[in-house]
């Protein structure tokens, strides 16, 4: 109920300051269990994608989201709550085979899962390459892939700035990609890439984003320690104290 009223809420607010524009709202079914997949630029990915699609949408977030203490963190945890998002640990593991049965528990249920396949935010606006767990949930509970590009979020919300800016946003939706052909085969690793591989492309398609064959978690890695070396770079190439004072 909460997620209707927010939305409901909200609704008028986003679309008179940001104006999201979709295409292929159409390809989403009406009924049924079906995975959203989506690239992911900004936080604001799970805010305007259930704007924008008719019914309600169920995303896995990270359970940092809802471990907050005090007032705020109750504020949040009812906000992501009440935008669709069930907490999941991504650690990997036995954390990840339990986001497995949950996202496989919201499928059987009739409803719409969403995911994003590069496992975190793009770093730098590229596309990376797509973890497997959208092809196994999409064996073993026989439903569709709906490929979704996101447009311009990162430009209205970069990653690490909480206030939004003005700016439009659009929401492109592919054709459900239908992977029945591979019934049976979910613990075959080769087909399990092979079907993330086909999804990617398609948002690839979709976006325009220049794809990198490397996960977004490693890239974001890679990033830090090149801004490290950068400032170690610059401690070591600052003159002295004691020349600077002379």
């Amino acid at each position: 109920m909460f997620y209707w009223l927010l939305k409901g809420f909200l609704t008028p607010i986003l679309r008179t300051l940001f104006r999201p524009w979709v295409e292929g709202g159409e390809r989403v079914p009406s009924e049924g269990g079906a995975i959203l997949a989506s690239n992911h630029l900004s936080f604001s990915d799970s805010i305007f994608l259930p704007l924008v699609v008719p019914r309600r949408i169920t995303f896995l977030a990270k359970a940092d989201y809802f471990t907050g203490k005090g007032v705020k963190g109750k504020l949040k945890r009812g906000f992501f709550s009440g935008v669709g998002q069930v907490p999941i640990d991504r650690s990997g593991g036995a954390a990840s085979e339990a986001a497995l049965v949950t996202g496989r528990r919201i499928l059987a249920d009739g409803r719409l899962l969403g995911l994003y396949p590069e496992g975190t935010r793009s770093p730098d606006g590229r596309l990376y390459r797509g973890k497997t767990g959208v092809a196994r949930m999409a064996l073993e509970c026989g439903v569709p892939v709906i490929p979704v590009a996101m447009i311009n979020t990162d430009v209205v919300q970069p990653t690490g700035k909480k206030i939004p800016n003005i700016g439009r946003v659009g929401v492109r939706i592919g054709k459900p990609l239908d992977f029945s052909r591979y019934a049976g085969m979910e613990g075959d690793r080769f087909v399990l890439r092979s079907i993330t591989d086909e999804i990617m492309y398609e948002l690839m398609l979709l976006s325009g984003q220049e794809y990198v064959d490397q996960y977004a978690t490693k890239a974001k890695a890679d990033i830090e320690l090149a801004k490290t070396a950068a400032r170690e770079a610059m401690v070591s190439d600052d003159p002295a104290p004691e020349r600077r004072a002379s």
